[in-house]
């Protein structure tokens, strides 16, 4: 052991002992002026500075190889160059003026990217952006992208759907591991709070091939907010009020660097009453929350790591009927009462010119689930007359279940060549359930996952080609079974830059999801569904293919894109109630069959030139799903999104902007059957905001209005559609920061 860790040693010091600098200047490739306080930024290095007035820039310790270094700045197009270190000449970079917003680093996908130069179409969205359109939570403010749904029980509690897949078909990740939460539950949320969120990426389609089983669906990346930059510290705070259900979220942070180490920390907390409808309030859709979250990170020229733990304590009323009308924010019985934390570890060794990558997680979701009749009759008489705030909790709950996961991720890049980058892994996952309440939905077990992959990106003079291969094995034991699952899965796609503005991907892939839990060993009933379940031993693995096609066109006063798929399941799994009926639940079982899902996005943007500040949105999404003959269920409606935007600086005001939505939402006939039809909607929001500075701090704020004229209606992805509930009448959002 010893003689190991004096490699380590060695190697470290080896590696360190080879700084390099970069020096350089920025200009306007239009004018030839300087362009200052551009930023120039080593993003897998994780370093990066600004141009100073006269557009020149250094940067410093940098370790030798080949790197991605992004200039960008407002107003211009982003750069993305590769650096090869010693680089002993002075490097000019110009920028292209642009009215279309900076591209960003996709860290969802495994070479780092631009959007602009990746080979799959990945959605980003800043959450500021997000929370700015009025969305009230993390979940909430996904629906805005393309292509993305929720499945939700209430306001608290909602779980994305991807392309009309969802639970364990879509993988979440936060803080660079797998966010395992009990995710198989309809009513099991993402138990993730938007502070000290960044930014959110979306894969839409299989995933296998850089994740493993349970990215059948897709991938919910999910970045967290940036360390601050070197020799520098930033304090932060910021509060919410949302009028519709008296919701009040804060926030206060503070972060500094050094040249080696860095270190921040985020305390949040948000507390909803139930939200209101144009008749009637939602009894019980009420929750609360506190979130914490720490980072503490290391770097010298060749060797990186950061330490991240969040801590997401919530407690989530579980909607079910319209009872008394409160203002109150204790949730009633019953609730879900859930502790979720998240350790996670980030290191990148630097070679020559290669790297290594090494993410290890752990996750431990500790979920408590309280009903009604742990109270007697006498107390529930009792409750009748209160306020329904139920300051006494069930002494015991009926659902108490741990689960804890360790993961793994390494990562090999090999060494550069002019037009082939190649990384190959291991990945995995180990992890154990169990149960400590009175009533039992699925059993202890314990799950062992592993996967080998290898994948390369080509480059060519006007095409992209990446393409990779991987083995996974999983094995799930309990008491009662003892079944492992095996998988080979690969993926191509291409990037055709067919004319200076033209860009078309093609894209085709399989992905697996083994059987969960809950699917091969249920035997009870799921509160939170109404439902009484039953595992089906037997099932294996689902299985697909997709195609994705995406066309964008792009010049100065326009941006067109279209996007197309077609995803073929064999074996998906799906539950079936057989009339029976266990505990006043009805049965339902689950089963397999082969099912077909279809569909794609659409949309324009006109920003014309030389009304640079005027943007004009439209998009249409649509999905379809069927097994046989006959509609899959839980498939999102077809929508239209139109914006109308505008952007401007003044004196006084930077980043201001105003909006105008409509989203049309179409009536969805194509149910299964055991679903009812859903009439179609309109929702029309607006807002504004911006930011301005005031003895070295700046101040920002957002004023938005959600379904501004208080429409009734019931989205057809809501849990408490059978229940005839309205979904949230309106709302107006006034959100306020400070940076200090």
């Amino acid at each position: 052991m010893k003689y190991f860790l004096y490699s380590i040693l060695a190697l470290v010091c080896y590696t360190t002992s080879a700084q390099h600098s970069l020096q350089g200047h920025i200009i306007n490739a239009e004018t030839q002026e300087p362009v200052a306080f551009a930023n120039v930024y080593f993003p897998q290095l994780e370093k990066g500075t600004l141009s100073d007035e006269t557009g020149q820039f250094s940067i410093n310790n940098l370790p030798g190889g080949t790197h991605k270094l992004i200039c960008s700045f407002l107003g211009f197009e982003t750069v993305s160059l590769n650096i090869t270190l010693p680089y002993t000449e002075e490097l000019t970079i110009t920028l292209l003026p642009s009215v279309v917003e900076m591209e960003e680093i996709i860290l969802s996908t495994p070479f780092h990217q631009l959007q602009s130069e990746n080979v799959m179409k990945v959605e980003h969205a800043k959450v500021a952006d997000l929370k700015a359109g009025g969305a009230l939570t993390l979940n909430e403010g996904l629906e805005q992208i393309a292509g993305v749904s929720a499945i939700s029980t209430g306001q608290g509690i909602g779980k994305p759907v991807i392309r009309g897949l969802s639970a364990n078909r879509v993988l979440v990740y936060t803080q660079g591991v797998r966010l395992e939460n009990q995710q198989f539950g309809d009513e099991h949320g993402l138990g993730i709070s938007d502070a000290g969120v960044e930014s959110v990426e979306v894969i839409k389609g299989p995933a296998s091939l850089l994740y493993g089983s349970d990215a059948l669906g897709g991938v919910l990346y999910i970045n967290p907010e940036k360390f601050a930059p070197e020799n520098s510290q930033t304090a932060t705070g910021s509060f919410d009020y949302f009028t519709n259900n008296h919701g009040i979220k804060t926030s206060l942070g503070y972060k500094s660097s050094g040249e080696n180490f860095k270190f921040l920390f985020r305390g949040s907390t948000e507390a909803f009453s139930d939200y209101n409808t144009k008749d009637y309030r939602v009894t019980n859709s009420r929750f609360k929350s506190e979130d914490f979250k720490a980072g503490m990170a290391f770097q010298n020229t060749h060797f990186k790591t950061e330490l991240r733990y969040n801590l997401n304590a919530s407690r989530m009323g579980i909607p079910e009927e319209i009872g008394l009308q409160s203002l109150a924010k204790t949730p009633l019985l019953p609730y879900q009462n859930i502790h979720n934390h998240v350790l996670s570890s980030k290191s990148i060794v630097f070679f020559n010119n290669s790297s290594l990558d090494i993410n290890l997680g752990l996750t431990y979701n500790d979920r408590k689930e309280f009903e009604e009749h742990h109270h007697d009759e006498h107390e529930e008489e009792e409750e009748e007359h209160e306020e329904e705030e139920h300051e006494e909790d069930p002494s015991e709950p009926a659902l108490f279940m741990k689960l804890k996961t360790f993961n793994y991720d390494a990562k090999y890049h090999l060494p550069k060549t002019d037009k082939i980058e190649t990384i190959v892994g291991l990945q995995g996952m180990v992890q154990e359930n169990k149960n400590y309440g009175e009533e039992l939905l699925i059993p202890d077990a314990r799950i062992n996952d592993i996967g080998a992959l290898i994948t390369s990106h080509i480059h060519f003079k006007t095409t992209d080609l990446q393409l990779g291969l991987r083995y996974d094995r999983r094995n799930i034991t309990t008491a009662q079974l003892d079944k492992a699952f095996n998988s080979f899965n690969a993926a191509v796609g291409a990037k055709f830059n067919l004319f200076q503005s033209l860009t078309l991907r093609a894209n085709i892939a399989s992905g697996f999801r083994a059987p969960n839990l809950a699917e091969l060993s249920s035997d009870g009933s799921h509160e939170g569904t109404g439902r009484y379940e039953i595992g089906n031993a037997n099932l294996t693995n689902e299985q697909n293919l997709q195609l994705d096609l995406a066309l964008e066109y792009r010049n100065r006063h326009i941006e067109i894109f279209v996007n197309g798929f077609y995803n073929a399941v064999d074996n998906y799994i799906y539950l079936q109630p057989n009339g029976e009926v266990i505990n006043n639940d009805p049965v339902f079982l689950y089963t397999q069959n082969n099912a077909t899902l279809f569909g794609g996005e659409a949309g324009i943007h006109i920003h014309p030139h030389p009304l640079d500040w005027l943007h004009i949105e439209s998009s249409f999404e649509t999905v379809t799903g069927k097994q046989g003959s006959n509609p899959l269920p839980l498939i999102p409606a077809n929508s239209l999104t139109n914006t109308f935007r505008t952007e401007f600086n003044t004196k006084w005001l930077n980043r201001g902007y105003t909006f105008v939505k409509l989203q049309s939402v179409f009536k969805q006939t194509r149910v299964s059957a055991f679903e009812t039809p859903t009439e179609g909607y309109h929702l029309l929001s607006a807002g504004f905001g911006g930011s301005f500075s005031v003895n070295k701090m700046e101040l920002a704020f957002t004023l938005s209005a959600t379904n501004l004229l208080d429409k009734t209606y019931i989205a057809h992805l809501s849990r408490l559609k059978p229940e005839g509930i309205f979904n949230s009448g309106r709302n107006i959002n006034l959100g306020m920061s400070i940076k200090l």
